[in-house]
């Protein structure tokens, strides 16, 4: 609700020149890498198939044509487009958009850097993470810790997310959570339990990745069989004192696999009954153009401020929280 009397920053003052230092030190880490900062639209003509994240609209008339916007959620598919434009490693901060509840870690509005790097596998990327966060915390010392999703899950739970049968995911999340007993969807019940329990449990002295993923949650990332003949998502997730960082991927690069998963989504989105959207079809033309063999991840820079000044809530660290926007 609209309050005129919250005028003031939700952030101190010294938090948010903390932030302009992070942000100019980010820029500092890329430029001495000679990858290009890119500024791609917050508006688009078409939108992500995700079914489990929803999107902020704009409504205009434009020509005599009423358009319906979508507000970006990730820069990722515009960015994916300049890289088939040959465009070279890039990367890009600025502000996104998503239609979810408001809570300690998540608002409506938040600043994302999301970068490419061509020719780097998601290993590499680790890597370059790693450097990213010695730098911003200048900490020489910091290592970050890599964990298998099926690893993780044997450590903290027991069961092995890759080979359990339905009936051991649902005793296992009803053991933990008390739900998940009708629960048929396998995936739906891993993230219950991987949010429940191993979220939790990881990262809690250093960073930790979490990789290989089971190959249904791949996303944009490609997948292969690792060294136990299990189909495994080349991507990985960067965990750290019980906050998600980052979600990067060793990029999928074949429009055909990427407009079967878009199909599926758009199945997976009518069983829940989520708002039609255009799904956009540019990134898909765009590679079947060609797009280099890249990897990427973005990272949530206000999580990061969060830590870095000891933060327990994300309007902490912005000019202006939501209710103050």
């Amino acid at each position: 609700m609209y309050n005129a009397s919250l005028w003031q920053p939700s952030a101190d003052l010294c938090v948010l020149k903390k932030r302009a230092q992070l942000l100019k030190a980010v820029r500092g880490f890329f430029d001495a890498r000679d990858v290009m900062e890119v500024d791609t639209p917050c508006l688009s003509l078409g939108s992500i198939s995700d079914p489990h994240i929803e999107v902020l609209t704009s409504h205009t008339r434009s020509k005599g044509e009423d358009l319906t916007y979508y507000l970006q959620t990730s820069p990722e598919y515009a960015m994916k487009r300049l890289l088939c434009a040959g465009s070279g490693s890039i990367y890009q901060l600025g502000k996104v958009f998503r239609a979810e509840d408001v809570g300690r870690r998540h608002s409506i509005e938040f600043t994302m850097l999301e970068w490419y790097r061509v020719g780097f596998d998601h290993w590499q990327l680790m890597d370059e993470i790693q450097s990213l966060l010695v730098t911003l915390f200048d900490d020489d010392s910091l290592k970050c810790e890599r964990l298998s999703y099926q690893d993780a899950f044997l450590r903290h739970t027991g069961v092995d997310p890759l080979t359990a049968s339905l009936s051991e995911l649902q005793r296992c999340a009803h053991q933990y959570t008390e739900y998940g007993l009708q629960e048929t969807d396998r995936d739906t019940l891993l993230e219950l339990i991987f949010a429940s329990v191993i979220e939790a449990a990881i990262g809690t002295e250093q960073p930790c990745f979490i990789h290989s993923y089971p190959a249904s949650q791949a996303a944009l990332a490609k997948t292969y069989m690792d060294n136990n003949d299990q189909w495994v998502a080349a991507r990985f997730e960067l965990y750290w004192q019980g906050m998600e960082l980052a979600n990067g991927y060793y990029e999928l690069t074949d429009a055909e696999e990427q407009t079967h998963r878009f199909e599926k989504d758009k199945v997976s989105r009518n069983k829940l009954k989520r708002a039609d959207r255009q799904f956009d079809e540019r990134l898909l033309n765009a590679l079947k153009n060609g797009m280099p063999e890249c990897a990427g991840v973005a990272l949530g820079i206000d999580r990061l401020l969060m830590l870095m000044c000891q933060k327990s809530h994300i309007g902490e660290v912005m000019s202006f929280a939501h209710s103050r926007a």
